[in-house]
């Protein structure tokens, strides 16, 4: 039996989180076949099958869901263990990255950015969008050696995790349209029937929560062109005369070329949360962001509930 060399678990970790071996061999800095020879020599050391190769890339396996769970705790102490040594420090200078969903990090957080630095100039926000905190989907990994940031905002309560996780308010959703779609297939009855209009539909992998569970009993009457789960994409099919697309009121409010069809009280909210590690909220840079970021809800609630 091949004697594992625990280095390659690192290889493991990070195909496991960035799904395919040119993104792990970028975050880690070697090449494609050098992670694929490490991957194969973890699986022959482990006699098990740990990846699916499928054409999107590498999904784990029953066994690899398995390893992964055994290692992710020892993978957080590891990847936060500068962190812990200097928890508790008031510092108020630093890096924090953020993670946020694309309209989210575009519509909220950038805005708030000039804010932000005239009253904390030493701290830098690096900014992370990334698939799994679009939305309402799977609770996101706030802790992974690929994947690590400190805080996140996220359209939905996570369901599973070792995290510090504060509720900072709602997020309003509607239904818009530009006025050349509405001139060619008319405007949406007060009801709510979208019979003869054409829609961008949410994934099917998004939780049927708020605007999702509201649009998914809409759509069986209307002509479903597109599905995505990330706002910007709907935004586009929107702004590009194509279809009905139900967007963040705070977003498509200010934008001119889009007219609002139906508003929160048909359409629907998500409940916006603040997600970090307990030990992380210790330190004083990432704790003076997270203050930062509650009190720009509070300050932006008219907006961000749609009135």
């Amino acid at each position: 039996m091949k004697k594992l060399d625990w280095d390659d678990l690192r290889f493991f970790l990070a195909v496991a989180a960035a799904g395919s071996l040119s993104a792990a061999a970028r975050e880690l800095g070697v090449n494609t076949t050098t992670v694929l020879r490490r991957i194969a020599s973890l699986e022959e050391a482990l006699q098990a099958r740990l990846f699916e190769r499928l054409r999107s890339g590498y999904a784990l396996t029953q066994e690899g869901t398995r390893l992964m769970e055994t290692l992710e705790p020892v993978d957080q102490r590891l990847t936060s263990l500068s962190r812990d040594f200097q928890a508790g420090a008031t510092s108020l200078q630093g890096t924090v990255r953020l993670g946020a969903s694309d309209i989210i990090a575009s519509g909220f957080v950038a805005p708030s950015l000039g804010r932000f630095r005239a009253e904390k100039p030493d701290i830098a926000l690096d900014v992370v969008t990334d698939p799994s905190l679009t939305g309402p989907g799977a609770a996101p990994r706030v802790l992974n050696a690929l994947r690590d940031v400190d805080l996140a905002l996220r359209l939905a309560r996570p369901t599973q995790g070792d995290m510090l996780v504060r509720k900072l308010g709602d997020v309003a959703y509607g239904l818009y349209a530009t006025p050349s779609y509405i001139e060619r297939f008319g405007t949406v009855p007060i009801s709510g029937d979208l019979s003869g209009h054409q829609i961008v539909g949410f994934s099917p992998d998004d939780r049927p929560l708020g605007p999702v569970w509201w649009l998914s009993r809409a759509e069986r009457n209307a002509r479903v062109i597109m599905r995505s789960s990330n706002a910007a994409v709907r935004l586009g099919t929107a702004m590009a005369d194509e279809a009905l697309a139900v967007l963040p009121c705070f977003e498509a409010d200010r934008l001119p070329g889009l007219e609002r069809i139906a508003g929160p009280d048909l359409v629907g909210a998500l409940e916006l949360w603040l997600l970090t590690r307990s030990d992380l909220a210790q330190l004083g840079h990432v704790r003076a962001v997270m203050d930062f970021l509650v009190a720009e809800v509070k300050a932006r609630t008219p907006e961000l509930s749609g009135r």
